[in-house]
């Protein structure tokens, strides 16, 4: 199973299934996939951990040990060097298996070996990627190739991953069959209800309370978006000096919160963008929240459509927006169009 988010509460997600698969004592690990890493990588060092961990528990199993040797004949083969790669492998290669140098003829077969690995030692291996709208098309469609094999050998090697809207679109054009071996849930703002719950209930369990009429300024200001409602449950109980935390404490916390997510959350992705970025983005933000047009969004700015493809579809892999439909444009995040409108006297 795949998870497509819309880059909210994520990372929370991710964290709390890697916590289940633990307590469940499956083989989890947690990996990031970053714009400038290639996807094998990262997945080596976290494929290295599972088979030594199942090569240390009690017997001794010519499965796992076929394991590491394709592993480390498919680390050689695509010349990554990570560290100590070679601390504890001196099996040698499996010649023949995961070594060819074709990235979607190896991970598959390398991922059929950590598979089996786990199936012989009588446990499950539970891979969860982040940001896996960063994943290159190549190592994309090699990453769906080997959860393909996986599941028509039923092997014990579960993917979650996550990233913003654009994955669904790159995995079908990586492979036209991903939307039938995958499920796209898609997670977007907390409901009200939810929204509500996780800033009540935590300040209630330190013993002290809230006002609802305080509540619903949160969540009405947060959208229901988590890291907003983090960012305002701190700062308001900062601001109150008794309980009940009263709607003026979340009033006089709408500065502190707006300056910090000013200074980190939002600064973070505008740093990240060039000139062109900028203003593409600029002219989306004096159209107001969207989504917009991409041809309203380049009259804007004065250009052609054709012209403002390539800023508009950098902007995507960056994951500052996202296609909520065919030609509309919308921020990934919300109350990004407000912090645009004050950066443009800069600009």
């Amino acid at each position: 199973m795949l998870i497509g988010l819309r880059g909210v509460g994520k990372t929370v997600l991710l964290n709390r299934l890697l916590h289940l698969a633990e307590e469940r004592h499956l083989r989890a690990h947690l990996i990031e996939s970053p714009e400038d890493r290639p996807l094998p990588q990262l997945l080596l060092p976290a494929l290295r951990k599972v088979l030594l961990d199942l090569d240390r528990m009690a017997t001794v199993s010519a499965v796992v040990r076929r394991g590491l040797r394709v592993f480390i004949g498919f680390a050689r083969s695509i010349k990554v060097r990570h560290g100590d790669l070679e601390v504890g492998l001196d099996l040698g290669a499996e010649h023949g298996v995961a070594d060819s140098g074709d990235l979607e003829s190896d991970l598959p077969e390398l991922l059929v070996a950590v598979g089996e690995a786990a199936k012989a030692r009588g446990t499950a291996v539970v891979l969860l990627i982040d940001e896996m709208q960063y994943v290159r098309e190549i190592e994309l469609s090699a990453l769906i190739m080997g959860v393909h094999k996986i599941s028509q050998r039923q092997l014990p090697l579960l993917l979650v991953g996550a990233g913003l809207p654009q994955l669904v679109g790159n995995m079908g054009r990586s492979k036209s069959y991903s939307e039938r071996l995958f499920d796209f849930p898609n997670i977007g703002p907390l409901a009200h209800d939810d929204a509500f719950f996780a800033i009540r209930e935590p300040i209630v369990k330190e013993g002290e309370r809230i006002a609802d009429a305080a509540v619903e300024l949160i969540v009405d200001a947060s959208q229901g978006y988590p890291y907003f409602l983090q960012t305002w449950g701190y700062h308001a109980w900062n601001e109150a000096r008794r309980s009940p935390i009263a709607q003026r404490d979340v009033e006089a916390a709408r500065r502190p919160v707006l300056d910090n997510l000013d200074e980190s959350f939002f600064r973070v992705r505008f740093d990240r963008l060039t000139p062109a970025e900028k203003r593409y983005l600029g002219a989306m933000a004096e159209l107001g929240p969207g989504p917009h047009r991409s041809g309203r969004v380049a009259e804007a700015i004065g250009v052609k459509v054709q012209s403002a493809a390539p800023t508009r579809n950098s902007l995507i892999r960056k994951g500052m927006i996202y296609n909520p439909s065919h030609g509309d444009t919308a921020f990934t995040v919300p109350m990004f169009d407000e912090f645009m409108k004050q950066q443009m006297p800069a600009m």
